[in-house]
């Protein structure tokens, strides 16, 4: 194909799926503004022209890609399509917002601004640039929900497209995406989206389970189908007596749950029992009630099978925060599995598919887009009004609270407030008003006294007690889960500092009153204490932490034997070193640096190349690496390397949760790894086996382990209740394949019933 016909080709590929475009818009409910779309393509269009992705195609494709997730996926209007069409044009071309506000108005102009400011701007050096992406993306989501929609669908297709990108730039990628878009996402209600992100995460980090999960999914097909049939034949006969329409279909897990499940319960694939659901969609027949049509499928499918009372979750009554509504009830199917069954309305359906986005579906006439999230943006709008200053810790202040599940409980006055899980008595306090919060003393919970630290659980009635002489103390952070309790308590404590601050600033300036405090001044000051800034001496001498002198004399008195200049250097080496332990800098890569007489370097550090494969290995008994404590890898583990200040390959599990958290704060310091070989060295690894209890089954286990392999136990621990044991086993290992071994012969002693490795 030569150039003319290869431009021919991709021209008609754009204008295809800008058509197709058109077409999702014209099928919704949205008002027809077609020409406000057609124009802000063909915008994009002549901006992007000519500049092509990693994947080789024309750019234009991408605003194209996004414009479709956010027409058809989240159901958004003409204003959010092409607001997606022009999102990257201010960041990459010659246009301004300004131009944007001339062609298309304020609005689109906005959203446009909004999404730029996400993706670019100019960070302090001691944050993260990803953490304070995530503070512009809450800021901007305050003032129009449609700027974050758009975000996700952005992060939705370059998942999509992920595969043309370095395996440590993806590693950044998806941790980046786990840690905020996807918790995001499922906050939104986009329920849809959210697995999807979750899946190609996954995907991509473990590429090897991913496709060994999809096999035994689809292996386990025929089996699932046979229960299903066996399910559903009394139940469609049942609702088909009751003259409603509806539909009726197995949900299989998704493969990242199924993996999640057997991982955090240390069970094999098959015994994953709720491999997939049920779910009932009904349309609501005119003049019916939603929910009582919900509840008389509920009646009509325990009348067949027997309901397992533990697992029923009413949404209809109280939906979730994000929005969503249905009945959840799980039954002992014809084939002796238990089966749980989701149902749903329509309109529920689309709610939890698509988000708040589809309550403008169900709006009268043709809509425009609206805000349905005013609660929750309150809720960010008070978060942001005293945010953390170090942007890691707000980030993580925020994700632990607006992505946490939920629990339902109640004032006094029968009002009910919807908190976290985990969320405590002192988290009650905030949530109701910050100046109850701060006067918080203690709670009644159901009428019974409580600390402030107490959590709190669905269907309590809690009461708080206060006093005016009550302010909030340091030791309220230990116990304060919600986002609101902590910045509030934080905002709180600094205005407390501020004004001890004060008030020391006056006593040392009561001090010197015959006298002016000038720098060199402060400098003999801060010296004397062993202090680092003013406000820190504030502080202490307002906080009778330091007792001033009666004759300020005393600061400009140099001790015998120590020279002044040495004095001086000392304390400006410890404030160096100070600042160096505060700020978690990029790492500097040093090399062949020549020694002179003053140097305090003591050997050559490694160049890192972050752009290659790093290789994981031993010389002279040493590694050339840090194994994270906090998962405990071992050669065989999908892993990644991160660079830590110290300029050392510190290496994580890719599923690792603080690893995710370092992928989404620092992806600049991603590197990939490869395991070396290893023979020498040992690594520490667990092993956990249940089993029937016998006289004598640990020492047959022991026996066992030392069959054929040398193994270094470190420990065993072995408890046993009503004929049941379970045991763990600490052992020195080289690699994966030493723990599936000794993992199989465990399974080879009569009476074990499980084994496996415990993940950290």
């Amino acid at each position: 194909m030569n150039d003319e016909e290869r431009l021919a080709a991709e021209e008609k590929m754009i204008n295809d799926e800008f058509q197709a475009l058109l077409n999702d818009y014209l099928s919704s409910n949205h008002r027809r503004k077609v020409e406000i779309i057609t124009k802000a393509f063909n915008v994009a269009k002549e901006a992007h022209k000519g500049v092509r992705r990693r994947s080789g195609e024309p750019y234009i494709m991408h605003p194209l890609a996004v414009a479709r997730i956010v027409s058809r996926e989240m159901g958004l209007g003409s204003t959010s399509i092409s607001a997606a069409l022009l999102h990257d044009v201010v960041e990459d071309t010659d246009l301004t917002v300004e131009d944007i506000r001339m062609m298309f108005g304020d609005k689109i102009a906005q959203i446009v601004d909004g999404l730029t400011k996400i993706s670019s701007g100019m960070f302090g050096e001691n944050v993260s640039a990803q953490a304070e992406n995530f503070r512009k993306l809450l800021l901007t989501m305050s003032d129009d929900i449609r700027v974050v929609l758009i975000k996700i669908a952005d992060r939705l297709h370059n998942m999509r497209t992920l595969s043309s990108l370095a395996p440590a730039k993806q590693f950044k990628i998806t941790g980046e995406t786990m840690y905020v878009y996807a918790p995001l996402a499922h906050r939104l209600g986009l329920f849809s989206i959210k697995t999807e992100l979750e899946e190609l995460c996954f995907k991509y980090e473990h590429p090897d389970v991913y496709a060994e999960l999809t096999r035994k999914i689809e292996e386990t097909a025929a089996e699932r189908n046979k229960i299903y049939e066996n399910f559903a034949a009394p139940v469609r006969e049942a609702l088909d007596k009751m003259n409603i329409k509806y539909e009726m279909r197995a949900r299989v897990k998704s493969v990242y749950s199924i993996w999640k499940k057997m991982e955090s319960k240390g069970i094999d694939f098959n015994e994953v029992y709720d491999l997939f659901a049920v779910r009932i969609i009904f349309e609501v027949e005119p003049g019916m009630d939603e929910k009582k049509q919900c509840w008389d499928i509920y009646s009509a499918i325990t009348d067949i099978y027997k309901l397992r009372p533990d697992r029923i979750r009413d949404w209809l009554s109280q939906p979730k925060a994000n929005g969503y509504q249905a009945l959840h009830l799980t039954v002992m199917g014809p084939d002796g599995k238990w089966i749980e069954i989701q149902i749903r309305s329509r309109r529920m359906d689309d709610i939890a598919e698509k988000g708040f986005a589809a309550h403008w579906k169900y709006k009268e006439n043709k809509v425009e887009e609206d805000n349905e999230l005013d609660k929750w943006l309150k809720t960010i709008q008070e978060i942001l009004a005293n945010p953390s200053p170090n942007a890691i810790d707000f980030l993580d202040t925020v994700k632990m609270n607006l992505f946490s599940s939920e629990i339902y409980v109640f004032t006094p006055k029968g009002e009910i407030i919807t908190l976290p899980q985990g969320a405590t008595a002192l988290d009650f306090a905030y949530t109701i008003h910050t100046r109850l919060g701060d006067h918080c003393l203690g709670a009644k919970v159901n009428h019974t006294l409580v600390p402030l630290s107490y959590q709190l659980k669905s269907g309590d009635q809690v009461e708080i007690l206060t006093s005016q002489s009550q302010y909030p103390q340091p030791e309220w952070l230990n116990y304060a889960t919600t986002a609101k309790a902590r910045t509030k308590i934080e905002a709180a404590l600094r205005r407390q500092k501020r004004r001890t601050a004060e008030k020391g600033q006056k006593m040392l300036e009561e001090l010197f009153k015959n006298q002016p405090i000038d720098n060199e001044t402060y400098t003999k000051i801060l010296n004397y204490y062993k202090l680092e800034k003013k406000e820190d001496l504030y502080y202490s001498i307002g906080n009778n932490e330091i007792t001033l002198p009666d004759n300020p004399n005393v600061f400009y008195k140099v001790k015998e034997g120590v020279p002044k200049n040495e004095n001086l250097f000392v304390r400006y080496v410890k404030q160096a070193m100070n600042a160096m332990k505060k700020v978690p800098s990029e790492p500097k890569i040093v090399t062949n640096v020549p020694k002179t007489a003053g140097d305090a370097i003591s050997s050559l550090t490694p160049v890192i190349d972050k752009k290659s494969v790093y290789v994981l290995k031993e010389e002279q008994f040493k590694k050339n690496f840090i194994a994270a404590p906090c998962c405990k890898p071992i050669p065989g583990d999908k892993v990644f390397g991160f660079i830590n200040d110290k300029n050392e390959v510190e290496v994580h599990k890719r599923s690792c949760e603080t690893g995710m958290r370092l992928k989404s704060n620092f992806g600049d310091r991603i590197v990939e790894v490869d395991w070396g070989d290893y023979r020498q060295y040992s690594f520490l690894a667990s092993i956990a086996f249940t089993g029937i209890d016998r006289i004598g089954i640990l020492s047959n286990i022991l026996s066992k382990l030392s069959e054929e392999v040398v193994v270094n136990i470190q420990s065993v621990n072995v408890s046993s209740n009503d004929g049941i044991f379970e045991g763990v086993i600490n052992v020195y290992v080289h690699s994966v394949e030493d723990v599936n071994l000794l993992c199989s012969k465990i399974a080879k002693v009569e009476g074990v019933s499980t084994v496996h490795r415990l993940l950290v």
